[in-house]
């Protein structure tokens, strides 16, 4: 757990602040600092990091974890949906609502097929599933953009990365069914066979991230780590750059810890969000068992697996967290014992839905059956909390630029929520007084006197206080 403590404790006695150091990790902020103004603008701003906070007191930042479905939406096993990877693509159609999945079915343990299938829900597929013409040859990987109906030339409204030969392909389709390459040639070589491709609706350009393996003496070896590279037509990409490395020494990253690979990046506000993929491959998932009885010749049934938040505010440097966002299932009997994959994530109404891959044994263990596609929901950008318990807590934001009317904030309130507006001088407006907010929502309204517009071109701050409660963030609409 994180605490943002106001930079006044260093007043405390040297041994009381080194106690309180010791026991929570803290960023030190001024309360007072001249902060130059943020422009807000429509949409939703989360308080998943410390960019927006100049202050705040008695709250803990907690890492919210989706709630899982108990049972996987797509099964591996030629008896079920022959899911063959954690790689996982869903769209939702803006005219008629309807879903479509896309997902690996396999021909060997190094090539597979594109397979498909469409839901109203997102939730329960219609079977039995299509299984789509390879434009060439595939490796592994299913990372589908929907370029929107007016997009030109319409016969390339889809695109669709792949990794096949020495690195990332892309082919394009005017339905999402019927594949062609884009061009035959490699548009991105890397080392390793994890590719995704994403829409970077904020800088209005391509990005894609893939696995490399590297080597670096500070890590003991080789280890998977995450790449990104950029683009405006997905032919030409930049040189790529490491986004993603192990901290070593840190407790939570001890042995062999990797980055399989990142995916799932939605945009929220000023915000990338993706869903990085961690393994521990030198941990056994079912201690006890040989490879043998795991129905594994080749290896140890190895490999635990879990995933964590990433973020981005240019594109390019990511942050991520260290807590676990999507655990695998301690029970070893659950199909997500061994691991737990985000892969993809999509808005649907008020709520957030995060598709994963789950593996029951390992790494390795059983792949054609029981790598299957589990799906967990959580309310609508609810990634990290500021939390309070029964002491009231405070949070003070940098001085900002609200380009809007009014407000709504995500929280979920079962003791006392509220919140005001100051000057960049922390100093009440009028007509901006404290306003008490009840419920459990992601956009519960602030019912101000005055309209957000009167205050344009000011710079103002906002004051939260809650008890028992929980804010994830906050909207200017």
């Amino acid at each position: 757990m994180n605490r943002v403590l106001p930079i006044r404790l260093l007043s405390a006695a040297p041994s009381m602040l080194l106690s309180v150091l010791a026991l929570h990790p803290v960023t030190l902020v001024a309360a007072g600092a001249p902060d130059a103004a943020i422009r807000i603008g429509p949409g939703p701003q989360l308080f998943i990091d410390d960019y927006l906070v100049s202050d705040q007191s008695f709250l803990t930042r907690t890492v919210n974890r989706p709630a899982k479905l108990p049972d996987p939406v797509i099964t591996g096993g030629a008896g079920g949906d022959d899911n063959f990877q954690p790689y996982v693509a869903v769209l939702r159609d803006p005219d008629t609502g309807r879903f479509r999945v896309w997902y690996a079915t396999p021909v060997s343990e190094v090539q597979s097929h594109l397979a498909c299938m469409d839901s109203n829900d997102g939730i329960h597929w219609i079977r039995p599933h299509r299984v789509l013409a390879d434009p060439q040859k595939i490796r592994f990987g299913v990372s589908v953009l929907d370029r929107g109906k007016a997009f030109v030339p319409a016969d390339q409204r889809y695109a669709y990365a792949f990794h096949e030969g020495d690195g990332m392909k892309i082919a394009v389709s005017a339905d999402g069914l019927q594949w062609r390459m884009l061009t035959p040639k490699t548009v991105w070589p890397h080392n390793h066979d994890i590719d995704s491709i994403h829409w970077d609706p904020i800088r209005k350009q391509y990005i894609a991230i893939g696995s490399v393996v590297l080597a670096r003496d500070r890590w003991g070896g080789k280890r998977r780590i995450p790449f990104e590279t950029a683009s405006h037509d997905l032919l030409h990409w930049e040189e790529n750059w490491p986004i993603i490395e192990p901290k070593i020494g840190a407790p939570i990253e001890q042995g062999e810890t990797q980055f399989y690979a990142m995916a799932g990046v939605l945009a929220r506000g000023d915000l990338l969000i993706g869903l990085v993929k961690v393994l521990r491959d030198d941990l056994n998932a079912t201690p006890g068992k040989t490879a043998a009885e795991m129905g594994d010749l080749n290896r140890k049934a190895a490999g635990l697996g879990y995933t964590v938040l990433a973020w981005t505010r240019d594109g390019r440097h990511w942050q991520r967290d260290d807590q676990p966002f999507l655990v695998n299932d301690p029970d070893p009997a659950r199909w997500d014992h061994a691991m737990a994959w985000g892969d993809d994530q999509l808005v649907v109404g008020d709520q957030t839905y995060v598709y994963y891959g789950g593996y029951k044994r390992g790494h390795k263990v059983a792949r054609f059956d029981e790598r299957q596609i589990g799906l967990a929901i959580m309310p609508r950008d609810r990634y990290v909390a500021r939390e309070a318990d029964l002491n009231p807590g405070r949070l003070v934001t940098k001085p900002l630029l609200l380009e809007g009317a009014s407000l709504t904030v995500n929280a979920q309130v079962v003791g006392r929520l509220r919140v005001r507006l100051l000057d960049v001088n922390s100093q009440p407006l009028t007509g901006f007084d404290w306003c008490d907010l009840t419920g459990d929502a992601p956009a519960i309204p602030v019912p101000w006197t005055r309209p957000l517009t009167s205050l344009s071109g000011q710079a103002v701050r906002l004051e939260f206080e809650l008890t028992d409660a929980r804010l994830f963030g906050f909207d200017v609409l």
